[in-house]
C-alpha cells in the first residue's frame, strides 16, 4: 500500500493479537516514541538466550513475544525493536546460535580443501554449533527443519534463504569435486542428504540416545565417523568406476 503499518500490521508481524498490543501501547503513535528509547545494554542477548530456552521447549510456532520480552526481562517496546516479529527472531537465531552459519563460513574459506579434510570438519561444525559450551541447541535445530512449513510464510521464507545459502555452497562443492574425480558421480542433492541424514539424524537424537539408549561415543568423534562413511561410499576406485 506504501503507507505507514498500521496496529494490525505490528500485530501481526509479532505474532500477537490487536487487544494485546493495546494493553501495552494506548497507540501506534505510543509504540513509536517507546521505540525512540535506546534499547537496554545486552538486551539482544538477553532476548536471543531466552529465545532459545523458549523454542527449544515448545517449537517456535508457539513461541510468544510478551513471554519472550518478560523472559528475557525486556519491556515490549525494546524487543519489538530489535526483533520486530517471529521472522526477525528466526534470522537473529539462525545468525547465533545455528551451524548454518559457521558452516558457510567454513565452505567459504576452504571450499578448496579435499573431501577427506573438509567434509568432517562440516560434520563436527554442525556438532560444536548445537552443543557449544555444554548447551543444548536441538531444539532450534527441529524447529529450524520440521517446523518451518507450518509457520507464517514470511517466518519461513527467513529459514528457507539460511538453508539455501549453505545447500548451495554443499552443492558446488560436491559438484567440483565430482567432476574433478575425488567423489563418485550422482546427483548432488542426493550425494548431500546422505551426507546430512545420518548426521542430522545423530545430532537430533543425541540427547536421548545418551540417556536411554547408554551412547557415550564422544559427540565430534561420531559424526566424525558418519561422515568418514560417507567418503567410502562415495569414493572412486582405482578404475575409475563408482
Amino acid at each position: 500500500m506504501g503507507g505507514q503499518p498500521t496496529v494490525a500490521d505490528f500485530a501481526a508481524a509479532a505474532g500477537t493479537s490487536r487487544a494485546s498490543f493495546y494493553r501495552h501501547f494506548q497507540s501506534r503513535d505510543a509504540l513509536f516514541e517507546a521505540l525512540e528509547v535506546a534499547p537496554e545494554p545486552g538486551a539482544r542477548d538477553r532476548i536471543l538466550s531466552a529465545a532459545v530456552e523458549m523454542v527449544g521447549a515448545d517449537g517456535l510456532g508457539r513461541l510468544s513475544m510478551d513471554e519472550l520480552a518478560d523472559r528475557a526481562g525486556v519491556s515490549r517496546a525494546t524487543l519489538y525493536r530489535l526483533v520486530p516479529g517471529k521472522a526477525a527472531l528466526l534470522t537473529e537465531l539462525i545468525a547465533s546460535y545455528s551451524p548454518l552459519e559457521p558452516i558457510s563460513r567454513l565452505l567459504t574459506a576452504r571450499h578448496e580443501a579435499p573431501p577427506a579434510e573438509l567434509m568432517p570438519e562440516v560434520a563436527r561444525t554442525a556438532y560444536r554449533a548445537v552443543f557449544s559450551g555444554g548447551e543444548s541447541r536441538v531444539g532450534l535445530m527441529r524447529a529450524l527443519f520440521f517446523e518451518v512449513s507450518g509457520l507464517a510464510p514470511e517466518t519461513e521464507e527467513a529459514a528457507s534463504e539460511a538453508i539455501t545459502k549453505v545447500v548451495g555452497l554443499l552443492v558446488v562443492y560436491v559438484t567440483a569435486q565430482m567432476a574433478a574425480g575425488t567423489l563418485r558421480v550422482m546427483h548432488p542433492l542426493l550425494a548431500l542428504q546422505a551426507f546430512i541424514g545420518p548426521i542430522l539424524f545423530h545430532i537430533l537424537t543425541r540427547p536421548l540416545a545418551e540417556r536411554v539408549l547408554g551412547l557415550d561415543v564422544d559427540g565430534e568423534t561420531a559424526v566424525t565417523l558418519l561422515a568418514e562413511a560417507w567418503l567410502r561410499a562415495m569414493a572412486v576406485t582405482e578404475e575409475g568406476h563408482d
